[in-house]
């Protein structure tokens, strides 16, 4: 995996803490990145004033840009003495994702970062429309940051599908575990695998009355254990960071995660159709809403965004 040399940053208008600009000035700084802090703006009302002519309403929509530009370099005051190549780029659209998506494939960025929205009352993450848009459609890699650092020697967990052998399910797996090894170097962190098998199905219990539950569920734990400790001795991770556990995708992620006060949790996404189902849709929502900390969404090599096939 090549280091992230062009981050694009999405800012949230309606907050003044800015986690995903934070986490991405650390990133640019630990690999000399090229950062590029993206608002993507849109007022309907500005398009519904008949009373003005076209040159009227677009000299409105760009002084509201401007407006919005003078802000973003108030936000980067404090970043200023990083020396970093950091630019800027507000744009006006009516769907945002699609605009973050088609300037992250017209820019050839590494990574989108954007923030998470904060619920006060449970202290959990609302993912919006446009943060399942970004991980279901973007060909890039997506993190998304909650409100907390990356303290040097934290932990990074990486979500791994070992239920066949699939080939594009293996170099996933690969790809996952390139982009935690590189992170875990920047930030001397510790990679941790994980992953989920199934329990024994309670109709093969009932029909068969001669089934041997504890046997079938130990044969199918040795064998998950067994093709992940394979992944972690060819990246040389040790053994004592897999972590093979009974149970869906979707409790067992975040429950591990919240064992290891992880910083990070990289997921495999490919959409929502095929062995997505896996970690995208339904599983990842669940432990997309269950985890405190980051959370890294990582396509497999060849992913094509709807929108780029529009």
């Amino acid at each position: 995996m090549k280091d992230y040399q062009k981050i694009l940053v999405v800012v949230d208008p309606t907050t003044e803490n800015q986690v995903a600009l934070a986490r991405a000035v650390t990133l640019a700084s630990k690999s000399n990145a090229h950062v590029t802090v993206f608002l993507s703006i849109f007022d309907f009302s500005y398009e519904m004033t008949s009373i003005l002519s076209s040159q009227e309403r677009e000299a409105m929509r760009q002084g509201v840009i401007d407006q919005r530009v003078a802000w973003i370099q108030d936000l980067l005051a404090p970043y200023n003495h990083l020396g970093l190549n950091i630019d800027t780029q507000v744009i006006w659209h009516n769907r945002p994702f699609e605009s973050i998506i088609n300037h992250a494939i017209a820019g050839q960025y590494d990574l989108i970062v954007k923030g998470t929205h904060a619920h006060d009352k449970l202290k959990a993450v609302i993912f919006t429309p446009t943060d399942w848009h970004l991980m279901r459609k973007a060909p890039v890699p997506v993190l998304m940051v909650k409100d907390h650092d990356w303290p040097e020697t934290g932990k990074i967990l990486c979500a791994v599908n070992v239920a066949t052998e699939d080939t594009d399910h293996q170099m996933l797996n690969g790809k996952i575990i390139e982009h935690a090894k590189d992170l875990a170097g920047k930030f001397a962190a510790e990679v941790h695998l994980v992953n989920g098998f199934p329990g024994t199905p309670v109709n093969l219990a009932i029909e068969l009355p001669d089934f041997d539950a504890q046997t079938y569920n130990d044969t199918i734990r040795l064998q998950h254990e067994q093709r992940v400790q394979y992944l972690a001795d060819a990246y040389g991770i040790d053994k004592q960071n897999c972590h093979v556990k009974e149970g869906l995708p979707e409790d067992v992620i975040p429950e591990l995660a919240e064992q290891l006060d992880a910083e990070l949790v990289i997921l495999g996404t490919v959409g929502r159709t095929g062995f997505s189902a896996a970690l995208i849709g339904n599983t990842a929502e669940h432990v997309i809403d269950s985890i405190n900390c980051d959370l890294l969404a990582i396509k497999p090599d060849g992913y094509k965004s709807p929108l780029e096939e529009a």
